[in-house]
């Protein structure tokens, strides 16, 4: 048996090439995926530098978010109410305000995996100072900077070069004059910073002298830092401070990202999970269909005394060996995948480039075996189908076969199908529990997504019942436009419908793919068009159209004064943004999220100006300061009625106002949760960042050149600015593009290799065809009236499945961005694409087929 496993890889190796090369893309993209993943983590959790890894105790004024680690304190603290304490040998008073850094291209410097850039302190004191310098001295004076090594790589600077800077108020030019590491990490868990003198950051962080967010305290020697933690605590007890170890914020950093981590390798291996079913699917499908052009050669074997057994073990060992070799293979592939991966999720703000390709073992090992597994499971059905062949099947051409008994094929295809609702049924308890809101949509979409990924599947296990109605349709077609090739097409269609449906299956998992992308991306970009429209009544927008880690790069808010000032301009306001948690009443969550907290996303602005460039839906009165107004769908699901107060807690500390009301925004754009007036925005945070300047009336180049010294800003019209602003909210999906296209290109090769394999399946058949006078243009008509049978197949299938989980959406979510409703063109593009790449693929199988010669088609198997 091994010496007849090693004749069939000798003799057939053209065809074990494809279904290598088929092998190889499918377990790239598995290994790919998988190291992406890893490397996420590591750029998530390898960042785990401490700005307080020197400092003993952190006293904060007011408190801090318990759910969120990272979040400043409600408070502040004055140095010397801490300094000269005893025990205390040292302090330093500490800041933090979120800025965007820009790279000399103009385009903002992305922190690493999702953190955010700060503006820190460099802390004077020597033993407090966690930041040792890579190159440069530390920043002196006002104007100059240290910035973190990634800072510095990302954006290319060197000692000596200046940085723009971007505070929530105003835009500066810094003068970088060292770049620094944090125990020899990059970064800190935060993301990067920058760091300038102290009164710098005070001044920017909007404090009164003397004050603080925070004071680094240093033990004095021999005293115990926790010790010293509950002398502060007693000793401050009557201001309003919290005083907690230095190691225990660190540990709190160290498990959020812990938990972010996790949290990111579950997003992606959701988003993969679709790419990973079409590998597995291509693999599977292209190894049938090589045992499958091999029956003649095995009921042969089985004829001169080869036992079920053997059979299934010369099968088996040879999906070992293509297994092995493709998992190499595969492996070495994976990492230009993740490095493809890796660029497109920076272009939407998470940057996982801090991190180096993973040579660990599981990312080397797993693949791998997963490699081995899929093709051991591939030819697993195979080889039972080999090992049930009748010796009498020898006598028949291997090209025949049969679409299989009905009963057994319709069982299977609907044990898959129940599997479907392995995910199709969360999505029940989810309408059931969760309030109306994005985080719903997405999750039932996703449920919905992998439902229908694997009702898919229970399609291509009937594909075959489909190949006779719609070959006798194509052949009717076809006869009478070919005549003779017609019939004979018809014929070869009808014989062999597991030959016609493995290539059919393939096309439609790449039109279910396309299609529902296409539909999903249409609807969405259609509703948020008409609705931008809707509610925008400015005539101008300036906003960012580049992406950081958190959204939209935020703008300075003097921008829209400059805008005011343009001639002809009659209203300019500044659409601010900041989320902010709701603390009392609690917040109303079901099931198993029941204590979890709830963030809304508050959009300040000008009350003034608002009705003059937007148009909010309801009956919502100017809002007074004190006052905030939320949108219907929060007011439902929180149970909250006008007049009610409520307390939210954001960057400023904690707030208390009074619900003015309910209003509706049905772009999701401008205000999507709630609305502020510019000075509650300002008690709230005083941080908060600058999405827009929404302008009413003046002339789009003058505003052009008020704004032309600031970077990345530009001066857009209302399709322009809506379309922007959905794409920050839509951030991620040009990854997602990125999985739904690897998994394309990975289907209709399949689709090609298995066309290429079946043609060269049935050398016998052609070169007989030839001997008995059929000509060229017959024998290549013939295989293209096959190829039409393959695009009627799978384009239906595929076109069906995409309306399905799109319409499945739409129904279980109720959203108005999920509508079933594509425009005409779309099938016809859809469909003319799968008709031109299946001919393609198609083309030079034809041409072979219809070239071979009578004497090597007497000798083929």
């Amino acid at each position: 048996m091994w010496l007849i496993a090693r004749r069939s890889f000798a003799e057939g190796w053209l065809r074990l090439a494809a279904t290598l090369l088929a092998a190889v893309f499918a377990i790239g993209l598995i290994a790919g995926s998988l190291q992406f993943t890893l490397r996420a983590q590591e750029a998530v959790t390898g960042s785990d530098a401490s700005e307080y890894a020197r400092a003993d105790v952190l006293v904060v004024g007011g408190t801090t978010d318990p759910n969120d680690v990272f979040a400043p304190p409600d408070g502040q603290v004055r140095l010397d109410e801490v300094a000269g304490r005893p025990g205390v040998a040292a302090a330093a008073g500490d800041a933090m305000v979120p800025v965007v850094a820009t790279g000399r291209d103009g385009e903002p410097i992305v922190a690493p995996a999702g953190a955010q850039t700060t503006l820190r302190p460099w802390t004077p004191e020597d033993s407090l100072n966690a930041y040792d310098l890579e190159s440069g001295r530390a920043p002196a004076a006002d104007g100059e900077i240290a910035v973190t090594r990634h800072l510095a790589r990302a954006g290319d600077l060197e000692t000596g070069d200046t940085l723009r800077v971007t505070l929530p108020k105003r835009q500066r030019e810094l003068k970088v004059v060292g770049i620094v590491t944090v125990e020899g990490r990059s970064s800190v868990a935060r993301g990067d910073l920058v760091l300038t003198p102290p009164e710098t950051v005070r001044e920017a962080a909007g404090l009164p002298p003397g004050a603080w967010h925070g004071v680094l305290v240093k033990a004095a020697p021999g005293t115990d830092a926790a010790r010293l933690g509950e002398d502060l605590a007693r000793d401050l007890a009557g201001s309003d401070l919290t005083v907690r170890t230095a190691s225990a914020v660190r540990d709190a950093h160290s498990a959020e990202l812990r938990s972010t981590g996790a949290v990111v390798g579950g997003a992606i291996g959701m988003v993969s999970s679709v790419a990973v079913f079409v590998g597995v699917f291509v693999v599977a499908n292209t190894f049938g269909t090589l045992v499958r052009q091999r029956t003649r050669r095995l009921a042969l074997l089985g004829a001169i005394g080869a036992t079920p057994r053997q059979i299934k073990r010369l099968i088996r060992l040879e999906a070992l060996a293509l297994g092995a070799v493709a998992s190499a293979g595969g492996v070495l592939l994976g990492y230009p995948v993740s490095a493809v991966l890796t660029g497109l999720f920076a272009r939407d703000g998470f940057d996982v480039s801090a991190a180096d390709a993973q040579f660990g073992w599981v990312a080397l090992a797993a693949p791998a075996a997963a490699g081995v597994l899929v093709t051991q499971i591939a030819a697993w059905r195979a080889a039972r189908r080999a090992a049930r062949i009748s010796p009498m099947q020898a006598l028949r051409s291997a090209s025949t076969d049969t679409a299989g008994r009905r009963w057994p094929r319709l069982l299977g295809a609907l044990a898959v199908f129940a599997c479907a609702w392995l995910f199709f049924g969360p999505v029940f308890a989810i309408q059931a529990e969760e309030p109306p809101g994005p985080e719903r949509t997405v999750g039932i979409s996703v449920l919905i997504l992998l439902g229908c990924m694997t009702t898919a599947a229970a399609l291509c296990v009937l594909a075959p019942l489909f190949v006779g109605p719609l070959g006798g349709l194509v052949g009717r077609i076809g006869t009478a436009v070919s005549g003779e090739a017609g019939r004979v097409a018809r014929a070869t269609i009808t014989r062999s419908p597991r030959r016609v449906s493995a290539a059919a299956s393939s096309l439609m998992l790449g039109v279910a793919l396309v299609g529902a992308t296409a539909l999903i991306v249409l609807s969405s970009d259609a509703r948020f068009a008409e609705a931008g429209e809707e509610v925008m009544r400015a005539d101008h927008a300036i906003a960012a159209t580049t992406m950081t880690s958190v959204g939209q790069a935020p703008l300075p808010r003097e921008l829209a004064d400059r805008a005011a000032a343009v001639p002809g301009v009659s209203r300019a306001t500044a659409l601010t943004a900041t989320e902010a948690k709701l603390v009392s009443p609690p917040p109303r969550r079901s099931g198993d999220d029941s204590g979890a907290p709830l963030y809304l996303a508050v959009t300040g602005a000008d009350q003034d100006a608002l009705p003059s460039v937007l148009d909010l839906g309801g009956n919502l009165r100017p809002l007074r300061p004190g006052e905030i107004a939320l949108t219907s769908t929060i007011m439902e699901g929180q149970r909250l009625a006008k007049g009610r107060r409520i307390t939210l807690r954001g960057g400023g500390g904690q707030v208390t106002l009074t619900v003015a009301g309910a209003y509706h925004d049905p772009s999701h754009v401008f205000a999507d949760q709630a609305l502020v007036s510019a000075e509650t925005m300002e008690r709230l945070d005083p941080g908060a960042a600058t999405v827009a300047v929404l302008v009413r009336g003046g002339d789009k180049e003058d505003l052009a050149r008020a704004v032309a010294d600031v970077p990345g800003v530009e001066v857009l019209d209302r399709a322009a600015y809506v379309k922007t602003a959905a794409d920050a909210m839509t951030s991620g999906m040009l990854v997602i593009y990125g999985f739904i296209g690897m998994a394309l290109v990975l289907a209709l090769f399949g689709m090609a290799t298995t066309v290429s394999m079946s043609v060269a399946e049935r050398t016998r058949e052609f070169g007989l065809l030839g001997a008995v006078g059929a000509t060229v243009a017959q024998i290549r008509s013939i295989v293209r009236w096959e190829a039409a049978t393959v695009v009627l197949l799978g384009g239906l299938l595929g076109t069906g499945t995409a309306v399905g989980t799109v319409f499945l959406m739409h129904v279980a979510t109720g959203s108005s961005f999920l509508r079933p409703d594509p425009p005409w063109w779309l099938f016809v593009v859809i469909a003319a694409g799968a008709a031109v790449v299946t001919l393609a693929t198609s083309a030079l199988p034809a041409r072979r087929a219809a070239s071979v010669p009578v004497l090597e088609a007497a000798k083929a198997e």
